[in-house]
């Protein structure tokens, strides 16, 4: 049984997980959203101006409502900045699972940001909220996220042919990876 209880901060060494606000639109629209490049591996096309970020963040907001919601926003501790989100993209509620989606501005990819923002997500999932399985997906274009997933614990199970879809519209194919609460 899941214990939902939303978006609740989550500090780490060097970050505050907490929920979006609409101040955060523009070093969000900034940091990696407007980016092409940041976003060329997800679901969404880069925004194409600031409005277009705040527009999201008030879907976003209203969705903090539901307490399955599980959307933060990755800051930096000592400055404040936001530098990423991580959410779970889709709740299999009778089989105890979820799948997380994550982004980081490409600043500061290579440097560990993302591992030890999916660390600390994996544990408050299993541990707080109860799931018995995690999973991950990324393009097999993206290995450097496999690399995360691989960090944090997860295990490659295969490659799902043409299940992907870039921002573009082209399927292409994607890893996917798995961790469960026995093995966390």
């Amino acid at each position: 049984m899941l214990y939902h209880i939303g978006t609740q901060n989550i500090e780490t060494e060097r970050l505050l997980l907490r929920k979006f606000k609409t101040e955060d639109a523009q070093m969000m629209f900034d940091n990696w959203a407007k980016d092409p490049e940041n976003v060329k591996y997800l679901s969404w096309q880069a925004h194409r101006n600031v409005n277009d970020t705040y527009t999201i963040l008030d879907k976003w907001l209203e969705e903090y409502k539901n307490a399955n919601c599980y959307r933060w926003c990755i800051t930096l501790k000592d400055t404040s900045e936001v530098i990423g989100g991580i959410d779970v993209i889709k709740i299999i509620e009778n089989r105890s699972t979820c799948e997380i989606g994550y982004v980081v501005t490409k600043r500061l990819w290579n440097r560990g940001i993302m591992t030890e923002a999916l660390s600390a997500v994996i544990k408050y999932l299993f541990i707080k909220v109860n799931f018995n399985r995690i999973q991950l997906r990324h393009l097999t274009e993206n290995p450097a996220s496999g690399k995360v997933m691989l960090k944090c614990g997860l295990k490659f199970e295969g490659i799902l042919r043409q299940y992907g879809l870039k921002n573009n519209g082209e399927h292409c194919d994607s890893a996917i990876y798995s961790i469960l609460r026995s093995e966390f």
